[in-house]
């Protein structure tokens, strides 16, 4: 909480305590905070529940798992919009109404009488959570000091984390107290508390809002929109097994990126200023943070199975070892800021991306004989690695980027982690699947050796993503200073 003390002190010192409360920015900074609380919490609570969803609408899986397909969805496909509109009409207006929406939605799904009701509310929801997640890191810019923007993207970074944590427990047992309908109807006292403190702390005004009149870009939005669309469903439908329709909605994608492109070329007022990518910093940390995400899906896609058939833990101990990375995720990321602020965005992105490279490459080196410290003890370090680089790599991204621009930024760089999440899920499971297929006594036993080498199958195909995505920012990094130094003045 003392990241803007400097803000708060040097502001005004004859206001009003209301108008002090008014214009804190600590208090901006818990809003944004419970805003990426909230957007995370409604990723990862709504899994646990399937299992009593299929019970009470007595659906089979492929149908309930739109329960969260919907909410991923929409947040993949109106991310960059959202954060393109936000630019053009105000950031704080588009905050309060992604916030409103996402409690009113929470609403909906704890009240949907039908499963397919629930479906469309949590899309809704997720539109809502596309906003909050595309505005959250754009606001930070407007409400610390420069000097500490990497504790600040820390501070996100941990409740992001924390909410990805909470949720299975959470969920669990609200669902044992009180019912499915809980694990929706919890987000509606963290909305109004969240609204209330947003409306109190955010700037009322945005400076760039005033001068952004140009027209929205209806045709690039729908093109983009269909064409994530397109890519999310090819690499979730069928469950990890490529069919002619998973290929078909690739092929939809593809054709889609092209028309994309042109629209954008002809657009007055385009969604994404294509000459903005040319930016070799920025598509890099663009890039780099889709790999970061396709490794980190590895954890959750691979892990389970590891812990349950190659150390034969039981699903309750399964579960309190799975959550050792989001923990230490969490506490990961409030350091990450401190050492993003001390020693630089470029360079602890690097060290990040050393610490996420070693640790794959533990777990891909993980031993049964070891039990569960051949888990835990690499995760932690691939955990701290992740958080410091989404730290780093997030304040580099957005204290580069001009006041106009930031939402749509801040909605690329989340865009590139569910892209790389989607990504993840498919290639690391096909890959798992593909490797413990020659250990396996039969079409559907998965026994122990099988899955320590599917494990160590899928993270060696991690630590060389990782190390991928570390020369990658190195190389950018290097490129990125030769142009700033001939761009200078003789």
């Amino acid at each position: 909480m003392a990241i803007a003390e400097q803000n708060e002190c040097a502001s005004a010192p004859h206001n009003t305590r209301s108008a002090g409360l008014a214009h804190s920015p600590v208090l901006a900074l818990a809003s944004l905070s419970l805003a990426t609380l909230l957007s995370s919490l409604g990723t990862s609570i709504a899994s646990v529940g399937l299992p009593s969803l299929m019970q009470a609408f007595g659906a089979p899986f492929q149908s309930v798992q739109w329960v969260v397909l919907a909410y991923l969805l929409a947040i993949t496909a109106l991310i960059v919009s959202a954060g393109r509109l936000a630019d053009m009409l105000g950031r704080r207006p588009l905050l309060l109404g992604g916030i409103a929406l996402f409690t009113l939605a929470s609403v909906l799904c704890g009240l949907a009488p039908t499963l397919w009701l629930l479906i469309a509310a949590r899309a809704v929801q997720g539109l809502g959570a596309a906003l909050m997640m595309a505005l959250t890191l754009a606001f930070v810019a407007e409400t610390v000091t420069k000097e500490r923007t990497g504790s600040a993207m820390g501070l996100l970074g941990a409740m992001s984390a924390i909410g990805t944590t909470l949720g299975p427990s959470l969920g669990g047992l609200l669902i044992a107290g009180f019912g499915w309908r809980a694990i929706f109807l919890v987000n509606v006292p963290l909305g109004l508390l969240t609204f209330a403190l947003a409306s109190l702390a955010l700037p009322a005004r945005d400076k760039t809002a005033e001068a952004a009149q140009n027209s929205f870009d209806a045709i690039g939005t729908v093109l983009l929109a269909l064409t994530l669309a397109a890519y999310a469903l090819a690499m979730t439908l069928g469950r990890g097994h490529f069919g002619a329709l998973n290929i078909g909605l690739l092929v939809a994608a593809g054709i889609g990126v092209v028309l994309f492109g042109v629209a954008q070329t002809k657009a007055k007022s385009p969604l994404i200023r294509l000459a903005r990518l040319y930016d070799i910093r920025l598509s890099a940390s663009l890039a780099t943070n889709l790999v970061v995400a396709t490794v980190m899906m590895a954890t959750l896609v691979v892990a389970p199975f590891y812990l349950s058939r190659a150390l034969g833990l039981d699903a309750a101990m399964v579960g309190v070892v799975l959550s050792t990375g989001p923990l230490v995720s969490a506490l990961s990321a409030l350091v990450a800021g401190r050492l993003t602020d001390r020693f630089g965005a470029h360079r602890m992105m690097a060290v990040g991306l050393f610490s996420l490279a070693v640790g794959t490459s533990l777990l891909s080196l993980a031993a049964t004989k070891l039990g569960i410290a051949s888990y835990i003890v690499p995760i932690a370090v691939t955990c701290f690695g992740y958080a410091l680089f989404q730290t780093s790599n997030n304040a580099a991204v957005m204290s580069g980027v001009a006041a106009g621009e930031r939402g749509v930024v801040s909605g690329l760089l989340n865009l590139s982690r569910n892209l790389g999440l989607i990504t993840g899920a498919s290639l690391m499971g096909a890959i798992f699947a593909a490797a413990s297929t020659g250990e396996r006594q039969s079409q559907d036993m998965l026994t122990s050796a099988a899955a320590a080498h599917g494990m160590q199958v899928t993270f060696q195909t991690a630590t060389v993503l990782a190390v991928a995505a570390l020369l990658l920012a190195l190389l950018s990094t290097r490129a990125g200073g030769r142009l700033s130094v001939r761009q200078q003045p003789s």
